[in-house]
């Protein structure tokens, strides 16, 4: 890693993951550092659900889960404790932000609690593109019968729908960077996946407008938001709008779990 890659914080260190994900390692010492998942809002509903199958998965790491509500406080006070049961000289905690795309929100408060905190802190990318988050995207939509559930590309076999709209949260750079899970999702449907935003542009509706103008019918909303930083109603209000079913969030599934788990491990890998 490149020195211009790390970024001091009180003298310590706070250095982005790559892409990369690996799994866990199956043992790991007293001293490894800590995994603390940071959401925002409280701790609460499905990120804590969440958290409890990343520690069932992974009874190896010492999970942490902190809120980051309105200063981040709460993710402060954890990586204290983190620090106070590790060596001076040693990464206290692992920080995976429990996003699919970039949130400056999120991003902020993250900052400004690793920097209060004074610890040796890695903080990792969102957790996508990565083509496990496409294929939990995929399962939401099935759920709903928005999707087959296979993979099957025979051309007698007919979809659901014409077409998806993968929906982010987080400003226009989420949505730039949800581009690649679009057009992993849209492998596995062999559909056509446009994203659009809901809070910023591309729009919802403008994506809408620009499939029916190819002839486009039955569209399916999938909404890329595991469910804390997203109001409630955003993503299925936004469907209605437009004359669209929508899938559930993200929510606590396995494979946002697994994902979590490769973030915290890609970090082991890297040092």
């Amino acid at each position: 890693m490149s020195e211009s890659s790390i970024l001091p914080v009180r003298g310590r260190a706070v250095r982005p993951s790559g892409r990369h994900r690996r799994p866990v390692p199956s043992q790991l010492p007293p001293e490894a550092p800590a995994l603390v998942l940071a959401t925002l809002g409280d701790a609460t509903g499905a990120v804590a659900e969440l958290a409890a199958l990343v520690q069932g998965d992974n009874p190896q790491i010492e999970v942490r889960l902190a809120g980051l509500g309105e200063d981040g406080k709460a993710l402060t006070a954890e990586l204290e404790a983190a620090a106070r049961e590790r060596p001076e000289d040693g990464v206290a905690a692992i920080v995976v932000p429990i996003l699919t795309g970039p949130h400056p929100v999120a991003d902020r408060l993250i900052a400004m609690a690793v920097a209060a905190s004074g610890a040796s802190v890695t903080v990792t990318d969102s957790l996508g593109p990565h083509p496990l988050l496409a294929e939990a995207l995929h399962i939401r939509l099935a759920e709903k019968d928005l999707a087959r559930a296979d993979r099957m590309r025979l051309l007698n076999v007919s979809s659901p729908v014409d077409a998806v709209i993968l929906a982010t949260v987080g400003g226009e750079k989420a949505a730039a960077e949800a581009q690649p899970t679009a057009v992993l999702l849209a492998s596995r449907l062999t559909l056509p996946v446009v994203v659009a935003s809901l809070d910023s542009a591309p729009a919802v509706a403008d994506a809408a407008e620009r499939l029916r103008g190819i002839g486009v019918q039955r569209i399916a909303l999938s909404p890329c938001a595991v469910g804390p930083e997203i109001d409630p109603g955003l993503a299925s209000g936004a469907a209605a709008e437009i004359g669209a079913e929508c899938a559930d969030l993200l929510g606590a599934h396995g494979l946002i779990a697994d994902l979590t788990a490769r973030a915290y491990g890609s970090v082991l890998a890297e040092d």
